[in-house]
């Protein structure tokens, strides 16, 4: 393994263990330690990408970071407007979703980023199939328009194969 890889790993596993550390709050021994392990292990699983494309992922996971965190925020209002509406207009529904991402490491951030964005969440993942779990049907959007695949998928592609 090269040099590449290890520098690789180490700022991942930094990055993982500074989101830890903001999300859980605490910082003693035990949470620092427990989050260095756990973010070196998930560090270690994702690590196995040619060198020549992080640079490229880097920049658009950026984009895609600042993109979701856009789709969570409109549609933490739309959840509110329903949540304050005195109708309470809502239509859940299941909604089983078949992607064509090809990696496994898609489809997990796929599945995620549906749970993060409020009103849906992924309830099951099978081989290609993703069980939706939707408020109503501007809540499904981002899923049954392929939106949000669109853009998972462009942080596993190369510049010209979209």
């Amino acid at each position: 393994m090269k040099s590449s890889y290890y520098s690789i790993l180490a700022v991942k596993t930094l990055g993982l263990l500074l989101v830890w550390l903001l999300l859980s709050a605490s910082l003693d021994l035990f949470h620092i330690g427990l989050g260095l392990l756990v973010a070196g292990g998930v560090a270690w699983l994702n690590t196995e990408r040619p060198v020549s494309r992080v640079p490229v992922v880097r920049v658009r996971i950026v984009w895609y970071f600042f993109w979701l965190v856009g789709r969570i925020l409109q549609s933490g209002f739309h959840m509110a407007y329903l949540i304050l509406h005195p109708a309470l207009p809502i239509n859940p529904s299941l909604i089983r979703y078949r992607t064509d991402l090809q990696e496994d490491s898609g489809i997990v951030l796929l599945a995620n980023s549906i749970t993060l964005t409020p009103g849906t969440i992924t309830v099951e993942v099978n081989s290609q199939e993703l069980v939706v779990h939707a408020m109503d049907d501007k809540s499904a959007q981002d899923v049954t328009s392929h939106r949000l695949q669109r853009q998972v998928a462009g942080l596993f592609t190369e510049k010209g194969d979209r």
